[in-house]
């Protein structure tokens, strides 16, 4: 179960880690979102993706330097010595209330 502390609201309830060559296809090929957790220190990307996401990045305390829907087709960065990502499915960012500087748990 993934928890916004700071909100307390639930994320998640149902997570997939992905490691090795999981992280590497992570939601491609998926018709629908789901909430994956994985370790990247390069940002990533959404080609080929069929639908947007929300993407949050944490740092090693599990607080929120990123939150923010990305659509399909997109590239996003971020500061390298941040390296927790969370991919979300869509309006989860919303509804949970979750904003950068929120403390985040799984």
């Amino acid at each position: 179960m993934i928890i916004n502390r700071t909100q307390n609201t639930i994320l998640a309830k149902k997570i997939s880690s992905k490691k090795g060559f999981g992280k590497i296809t992570g939601l491609l090929g998926k018709n629908e979102a789901e909430t994956i957790i994985f370790e990247t220190r390069f940002g990533i990307h959404t080609f080929f993706l069929r639908f947007p996401i929300d993407l949050i990045v944490l740092d090693n305390k599990g607080v929120v330097k990123l939150a923010e829907t990305v659509k399909p087709n997109k590239i996003v960065f971020w500061n390298v010595k941040f390296k927790t990502v969370i991919e979300l499915p869509t309006n989860t960012i919303n509804r949970t209330r979750t904003k950068i500087d929120d403390i985040v748990t799984f």
